[in-house]
């Protein structure tokens, strides 16, 4: 609003000095029509003629009290009239002379060769008056178009472009090329439509101006303001996510190590058992398959009880990890799930804490399991790819839609009727946290089956 305000104010100037300029103009051609007069006069009274009444000329003359006058007596002392007294320091003579020559270069002298006197003249002292207040409201003009520009950046330049004659505001140096005054016109023209100005005796000219840095940063104070209250909020809301992360893992450390305190007693009672039903004679095979079992449960407890502190990780072949954990599986599935195992070569090792690798991937394969309802096939994929080791679990069973593949990581969700859900969410915690992988689905469609993906770094 300032700006505009600053704008409308140098329009009413231009206006002002146009009009000004125009008074001047009919003042100048008023007195030059009297200094013309005052010539003639003395023409007349060089070479009348006969019968000429003299006293009206002579009346002109002698009441004229605006033109200056210097007579040059050949014989006698010089006369002057209307010329100012010499400035301080400069004698009259040396003034005088300055006079006359400068009436000489402007007027043609009046010779009366008869008496021996020149006459010089000049234009009235209410002209130049004229002139140089004309010069100071010219100058005062600019100035406050350049000082009372309200911090605005301005060019005053010529009705082609191409001439810089003011400024205020803005570096010129950078304004040498033509290229480049024209850009920065045609860039201020932009922001706001460029003042003419008729300058007295120079033409037309323009005034270009463009906002200030202080309005642009005022404009910017919004915006910066926005970006400072979200960034605030984005802090807050960062502090609150890791505080409640925080307290959920130590909930989660709490419950597992809580379960692996309550399996160890039943533990306990089933290796005993195994040694009362081994010292009765039953079944070796079977005995066999039970203390498997029993040890998968003591590996079990034992991941629980340490959830909470650092992992070990060792370098490992993963094919042989997940070879493993396949062959655990395999008798411990329905009979009529098909485990198709397409394992890759050895090429590499990968640091891995083994049991937390192998309780992943027999998560993820139970889940298949229960998502096929017992029956289908069930393809675990292992193999490098680059420098990455790649594990897949697909299964051809009920498949997700997008909304719960969004959900399906997050604690509690789960589509099971039993169960905590808490599965898939702390799977992908120990591969993101502890073996800095990537745990995803790969893919998944109702109706057609689910893979979820493993990637390790080597």
């Amino acid at each position: 609003q300032k700006v505009l305000v600053w704008a409308e104010s140098v329009a009413q100037r231009a206006e002002l000095v146009a009009y000004t300029e125009k008074l001047f103009d009919e003042l100048a051609a008023e007195e030059k029509v009297k200094a013309d007069r005052l010539a003639e006069a003395y023409r007349i009274l060089q070479q009348p003629n006969p019968g000429t009444d003299l006293t009206f000329v002579t009346n002109f003359l002698f009441n004229n009290t605006t033109i200056p006058v210097f007579i040059e007596n050949e014989s006698g002392p010089n006369y002057d009239k209307n010329i100012p007294d010499p400035p301080p320091g400069v004698s009259r003579e040396v003034h005088l002379e300055s006079w006359r020559s400068t009436m000489m270069e402007r007027y043609p002298p009046i010779h009366f060769e008869d008496v021996g006197q020149t006459v010089y003249y000049s234009e009235s002292v209410r002209l130049t008056e004229l002139r140089t207040a004309m010069n100071d409201l010219i100058e005062s003009f600019i100035s406050e178009i350049l000082l009372n520009s309200a911090s605005v950046p301005v060019l005053l330049v010529d009705s082609m472009g191409t001439r810089i004659v003011k400024s205020q505001g803005v570096d010129v140096t950078q304004l040498q090329d033509s290229a480049a005054l024209k850009a920065k016109l045609m860039d201020m023209a932009g922001d706001h439509l460029p003042l003419p100005i008729q300058w007295p005796g120079q033409g037309l000219h323009l005034v270009f101006y463009e906002e200030s840095a202080l309005l642009t940063q005022l404009r910017l104070f919004p915006a910066v303001q926005l970006i400072l209250i979200g960034a605030f909020l984005l802090v807050a809301y960062l502090v609150f996510s890791a505080s409640r992360r925080a307290e959920q893992n130590r909930v989660w450390v709490g419950m597992a190590k809580e379960t692996a305190h309550q399996l160890g007693t039943p533990l306990s009672s089933l290796m005993a058992w195994s040694n009362l039903l081994a010292s009765r004679g039953v079944d070796a095979e079977a005995l066999n398959e039970m203390d498997k079992d029993i040890s998968r449960l003591q590996v079990v407890a034992e991941r629980f009880s340490k959830i909470g502190s650092q992992a070990k990780l060792d370098p490992k072949d993963p094919i042989g990890v997940v070879q493993e954990t396949v062959d655990y599986m395999r008798p411990r599935v329905s009979k009529h799930v098909a485990l198709d195992a397409q394992l890759g070569s050895s090429q590499g090792q990968v640091l891995m804490s083994e049991a937390l690798l192998s309780w992943v991937l027999e998560n993820l394969m139970r889940n298949a399991v229960d998502a096929m309802d017992g029956e289908g096939v069930l393809t675990v994929r292992a193999d490098w790819q680059e420098d990455k080791f790649v594990i897949e679990v697909e299964d051809n069973g009920k498949g997700m839609s997008k909304a719960v593949q969004r959900k399906v990581f997050q604690p509690g969700f789960t589509t099971k009727s039993r169960g905590w859900g808490l599965g898939l969410s702390l799977a992908q915690r120990i591969v993101s946290e502890v073996h800095q992988g990537q745990l995803t689905v790969a893919w998944s469609e109702p109706g057609k089956g689910t893979c979820f993906r493993i990637a390790l770094s080597a």
